[in-house]
């Protein structure tokens, strides 16, 4: 329990900031899964609209990535890395 002001501050920041990381750190993982998902649909089928539906994805997971390593939420290392990952996966298929 806080014993001050400046205490329930910091508890009322905190608060807020874990829920802002939970949801950029659930979503990025969320949308990684049905990337890698479609992903796999694209490499069995080799239709074309497959790799446009696995791009869009991949285009939201930078933008998430990146508003997290903006906010802090994510070290810009770790999205460099997840970002380029990602790339390779989808230039591989």
């Amino acid at each position: 329990m806080a014993n001050n002001k400046s205490a329930e501050k910091r508890i009322e920041i905190t608060k807020r900031n874990r829920l802002r990381n939970r949801f950029y750190k659930s979503s990025v993982r969320t949308l990684i899964k049905v990337f890698l998902k479609d992903l796999e649909v694209y490499k069995t089928s080799k239709d074309p609209n497959d790799k446009e539906k696995a791009k869009k994805i991949l285009n939201s997971i930078y933008s998430l990535l990146d508003k997290g390593a903006k906010k802090r939420v994510f070290h810009k290392n770790f999205t460099s890395k997840k970002k380029s990952r990602l790339a390779i996966s989808l230039k591989t298929a």
